[in-house]
């Protein structure tokens, strides 16, 4: 049996500006998951009716209603233009866990990836902070319930967003990381018993890989979504 090697996502080539900008395979994966989300909305809202016929545009209606309805459900109503970017951070987040099925790494296997987006989030939290509470409001927000407890919340300013990517990160780089040694273990273990059909090697571990690929990536698009709604909507006081 071979060894086994877990390794980051390579490097395709350097852009000889600004000190060198690398580009490397999570940057490609993410213009071929943008380009794939480019495609279905324009699918899904070519030649649109006021009167739903096709089931496409019935499709994207269904999508956007029930997006509409979690953010109500979740924020209120007052954070109903928050849906567009929330059905744009749970498809991408949803995609770019499943191109692995297709032989792709994963954008969220890169901790770059959603560290970006939960800054994005943390951006929306002080947003809505300052725009509803004020300068002085929000930052009297830190204080509470006790003065003391200020530098505590302070800090949350940092460890939300690192909180929010890692645990994005670290449960798909996981779960990759599992798949790769039930490969590499089934992979040994058939050559051992040489069966004539590789069953031991992508059978077993094709079924396995439905639950680490397809059942993991769209709970942790869902928990990010969710955290994101529910750390914007504590910042402003209920209506």
């Amino acid at each position: 049996m071979g060894t086994v090697s877990i390794d980051g996502p390579r490097i395709f080539f350097t852009i000889p500006i600004f000190g060198g900008i690398i580009i490397t395979e999570t940057v490609i994966n993410l213009f071929i998951v943008s380009g794939l989300l480019l495609i279905a909305c324009l699918i899904l809202t070519h030649k649109m009716e006021k009167i739903p016929k096709k089931g496409t545009q019935v499709l994207a209606e269904k999508l956007v209603t029930m997006m509409d309805g979690m953010v109500e459900d979740t924020m209120g109503k007052r954070f109903a233009s928050m849906t567009p970017f929330l059905m744009a951070l749970f498809a991408s987040s949803l995609l770019g866990s499943l191109i692995s099925f297709i032989g792709l790494r994963s954008t969220t296997q890169d901790f770059n990836t959603t560290l970006c987006w939960a800054l994005v989030t943390a951006f929306f939290i002080h947003y809505y902070g300052f725009k509803a509470n004020g300068f002085k409001g929000y930052l009297h927000s830190f204080a509470e319930p006790y003065s003391f407890m200020m530098p505590i919340n302070a800090l949350g300013i940092i460890t939300t967003p690192m909180s929010m990517s890692l645990r994005h990160f670290a449960n798909v780089l996981g779960g990759s990381a599992i798949m790769t040694l039930i490969y590499w273990a089934f992979a040994g273990l058939s050559s051992a018993i040489k069966l004539p059909i590789p069953l031991l090697q992508a059978g077993i571990p094709g079924i396995i890989s439905l639950y680490f690929d397809l059942f993991s990536g769209v709970i942790q698009a869902y928990i990010f979504c969710m955290l994101t709604m529910v750390y914007v909507s504590n910042v402003v006081p209920e209506e």
